[in-house]
């Protein structure tokens, strides 16, 4: 009797493996809803809620911030005290703070819920991986398992775009919010269940407090000054003073990582050619690829008066085909040509991608130009983003290779936070400065948003510089270092 109970509860057991990448993969569209979900959205929000322009991009950043600050500390976390209770933690605060921001009455209310939503998305997001990891040890599940994970997170962000746009015109921006609630209290109640409970360690005194609030108040800071310049002016005291305060607090951030025993970024990590020179070059391209959603929708919805549903299948374009190329067609690619020409291929459309995007017009027909502007960029970011991951972590040890991962996502969400604050500042300065010198409102807008989308092509020509100096192969007949990386790609995409 005890053989012949075997098969069942070995089904058993696969079913439930299977049912919890299900549930983790739920987390993960969520979060990734809550990055595009609110950007159709915003002018409802800067209507209601009355925001400026420049205070407007806090709605986004207050997140970005948090979510990229926290993603080192809430890794240890999950290594200290269980990857479940980690994870389960941080979809109770993410869904508890999606109601605080529906509810939210005030700029004041939903940008600070905005900053507990985005500690919840960092404390959930950053155990995802590991559970997948562990739940599926055997190389070719995994790969189906992380193939299903990739293509929730890149693909969720067209869903996220139309269910903003849906439910803004439908009902109001506060559902937006609200369609978390279900959604959370489905993941926790399913993860509680199906997701294995793991071992806490006894090193919970080790946690590098201290960096974490540092680099965290640092970031903070220092958009915090960038969004006040416009404002105030780049050259004001109050400007100088907190940029200067951001400065020296990242200073005592990397003092701190150099002296303690346990950082929650050891410094020997910046040694690692491929990852930090990767996360330079993706720092610039975010920069270009952030300031296209927060500007792109005010454009639409500013200048060509688009209904917020209508915004959100406007961007259908760039979402579908980034999506559409996860499913392994880049991974083929960067197999057969080799990381480094498939990134300069993708920096090169993206940068063309926006450079269509300077010739909007308040009459600019949506097809050709914007259709193709948005399919460009859709095909560079889908074509860049993952030959950046395979250098990045070619040359990562396996025993650094959740903090080499960490790092990947930290570069991501802060340069993206940072770019829209400089960019969104921008194109505000010129809207207002053109104001005062009696040109019409209208064209205001667009010579503030084509300004930024000139900067935010220069950024990404600026990121592909830097790939062609820092990330070149050595020498035309090495095989590059993410080559072996790259075959794993492919065989993740398939």
């Amino acid at each position: 009797m005890p053989s012949a109970s075997l098969p069942s509860s070995s089904s058993s057991s696969e079913r439930r493996r299977w049912l919890a990448l299900g549930v983790v993969c739920l987390a993960q569209l969520m979060i990734v809803l809550d990055t595009t979900i609110v950007n159709v959205a915003l002018p409802d929000i800067q209507r209601e809620l009355d925001f400026t322009q420049g205070n407007l991009t806090w709605v986004i950043n207050a997140f970005l911030v948090t979510f990229g600050s926290f993603l080192l500390l809430a890794g240890r976390l999950g290594d200290l005290f269980g990857r479940k209770r980690v994870f389960l933690s941080g979809v109770t605060l993410f869904t508890a703070a999606s109601a605080l921001c529906g509810l939210a009455a005030d700029q004041g209310m939903l940008i600070g819920a905005r900053f507990v939503q985005g500690v919840g998305a960092a404390v959930q997001a950053s155990v995802i991986l590991a559970i997948i990891v562990t739940e599926f040890p055997r190389p070719a599940e995994r790969a189906r398992a992380m193939s299903a994970y990739v293509f929730v997170a890149v693909a969720g962000g067209s869903l996220g775009l139309l269910a903003g746009g849906a439910l803004t015109q439908a009902l109001s921006w506060h559902w937006i919010f609200f369609v978390n609630l279900p959604i959370g209290a489905a993941t926790v109640a399913l993860g509680r269940a199906l997701i294995p409970a793991d071992e806490a360690r006894a090193e919970r005194g080790r946690v590098d407090w201290l960096g974490a609030v540092l680099v965290t108040a640092s970031l903070m800071t220092a958009i915090y000054a960038i969004v006040q310049a416009s404002d105030h002016g780049w050259t004001s005291s109050r400007v100088l003073e907190f940029a200067a305060l951001a400065a020296a607090l990242m200073a005592a951030f990397i003092v701190t990582e150099g002296r303690i025993e346990n950082p929650i970024m050891p410094l020997r990590i910046l040694r690692l050619r491929g990852l930090v020179s990767s996360s330079v070059v993706r720092g610039f391209l975010v920069t270009g690829m952030y300031s296209t959603f927060f500007l792109g929708t005010l454009y639409l919805e500013h200048v060509r008066h688009y209904g917020a549903l209508q915004t959100g299948l406007a961007f259908l374009p760039w979402t579908l085909t980034v999506g559409a190329l996860s499913l392994g067609i880049t991974a083929r690619l960067v197999n057969r040509f080799g990381a480094f020409r498939v990134l300069i291929v993708g920096m090169l459309t993206v940068i063309a991608g926006l450079g269509l995007l300077t010739t909007t017009e308040a009459h600019t027909s949506f097809f050709p130009t914007v259709f193709v502007a948005m399919f460009l960029i859709g095909l560079g970011i889908g074509s860049a983003f993952m030959p950046l991951l395979s250098i990045a972590m070619a040359d990562v040890p396996s025993a650094d290779a959740g903090l080499g991962s960490g790092i990947v996502n930290v570069s991501q969400q802060v340069s993206g936070a940072l770019g829209l604050a400089v960019l969104g500042t921008i194109a505000t300065n010129r809207t207002q400065t053109l104001q005062a010198t009696d040109h019409p409102l209208t064209e205001s807008l667009i010579a503030g948003y084509h300004l930024a989308f000139v900067i935010g092509a220069g950024s990404v020509a600026a990121g592909l510089v830097g790939a062609l100096v820092l990330l070149r192969p050595r020498r035309a007949t090495e095989p590059e270092p993410a080559a072996a990386h790259a075959r794993d790609l492919e065989r993740l995409a398939a």
